[in-house]
């Protein structure tokens, strides 16, 4: 069975999501642009590949020119349809977590009384996913991303360096089970009331290499359809370990497409991209120009 007629099972109606999403479909890829606003502020985890930043330059997750408010957010959306109206998918993916302040929600509120046709895709760590599951839902937001690194303790301990919910910081195996139990059920709990779930993977050669077929196969049974597996790129603490190579990238494709979907054509996309992916363009300068750049972020 095919990806769009295994959704589809699940519900007719997501179809459209499928073929318009640029970061679901290889087609809509190359044809579909998409837009990621700015807008979280701090992250409630590390991750120890993770370097979060404010600038023009590091083309990788986690960095943007600058964090938007929810207001200054929607201008930032009306200038980019007006310059790129094949835009059919507004995300938010950092620069730190979504759900980790409530800056995302209150923008996707905005922006689906104004656009509603818009698709709203919300990527997140997980750790508060169940609790924010209906309220996402009630902001329109129809596709999710979930990063998950593992689902086994040990591993997940060598990637995650701690955890903070409600006040409480945790390391070590306390930190990476409560992370794994609350991915899990929140993919299980989102996924049940209709919304599409891609899990996204670091691929850590040494670390989850070898692990990534189980992170597919329990992930697709907690509710998630489809994986893309993201290249390390060497930073922070991971600085000193090789990204995979293109043969071992593909090997692990191949082992986790036994469970789920794989998206293969990931570009590695700024918390503040916005363009059509598969063409090799960002308009992103062009909708900052009236802004100043930022110089301090919070990590908390």
């Amino acid at each position: 069975m095919s990806f769009i007629r295994e959704v589809n099972s699940k519900c007719d109606s997501f179809e459209h999501l499928i073929i318009k999403h640029p970061c679901l479909s290889r087609d809509a890829h190359f044809n579909y642009g998409r837009i990621h606003l700015p807008v979280s502020p701090a992250c409630n985890i590390h991750c120890k590949f993770c370097t979060r930043g404010l600038n023009k330059t590091e083309n990788k997750p986690g960095n943007a020119r600058k964090v938007l408010t929810p207001e200054e957010a929607v201008d930032v959306l009306d200038k980019a349809l007006e310059l790129c109206p094949e835009i059919t998918v507004v995300g938010i993916a950092g620069p730190g977590d979504t759900l980790a302040t409530d800056h995302a929600l209150r923008t996707f509120e905005l922006i689906h009384k104004k656009y509603p046709d818009l698709i709203k895709c919300l990527s997140t760590n997980g750790l508060l996913l169940k609790e924010y599951a209906e309220k996402i839902v009630s902001v329109g937001v129809k596709t999710v991303t979930v990063t998950v690194n593992a689902v086994d303790v040990d591993i997940l301990e060598k990637i995650c360096s701690y955890v903070r919910y409600n006040g409480k910081y945790m390391v070590g195996k306390e930190a990476a089970s409560w992370l794994i139990l609350a991915q899990l059920a929140g993919i299980r709990k989102i996924s049940e009331m209709g919304v599409v779930v891609k899990v996204n993977t670091v691929l850590v050669p040494g670390i989850n290499d070898f692990h990534v077929e189980k992170i597919a196969k329990v992930t697709k049974k907690a509710g998630a359809s489809i994986i893309n597996l993201i290249p390390l790129i060497p930073q922070g603490a991971m600085k000193d370990i090789a990204p995979p190579s293109c043969i071992e990238l593909n090997k692990a494709r191949e082992n986790v497409e036994k469970h789920l979907q794989v998206f293969r054509h990931c570009t590695h996309c700024r918390a503040d991209a916005c363009g059509i992916p598969g063409k090799g363009y960002d308009i992103s300068s062009l909708l900052y120009d009236n802004f100043q750049l930022e110089e301090t972020f919070s990590h908390g």
